[in-house]
């Protein structure tokens, strides 16, 4: 996988846990396009905390460009931000 870190927009699902549940997100491209990705299954989640950041590592499957790829979303639990970290 390839670590590309760009900011995205999600929709996500809150209970009662302490982590949201991803449902899906929105990336713009190189070419300010925008689309839209579903997430159909999380595979695994776990906590990490670099520099003092804590943050949560969510590795994702879903179809991208008509592709079902498998990609990792990091959500900062401090400033309630979403990533799309490895695709």
């Amino acid at each position: 996988m390839k670590i590309v870190m760009k900011p995205i927009e999600m929709i996500a699902w809150f209970n009662n846990t302490n982590h949201p549940i991803p449902l899906r997100f929105r990336i713009e491209s190189e070419d300010k396009t925008s689309s839209v990705v579903k997430i159909d299954k999380i595979i695994f989640k776990e906590e990490e905390k670099i520099a003092g950041n804590k943050m949560v590592i969510y590795r994702c499957e879903g179809i991208i460009d008509d592709l079902k790829r498998i990609f990792e979303l990091k959500y900062e639990l401090t400033t309630c931000k979403w990533f799309l970290f490895k695709i």
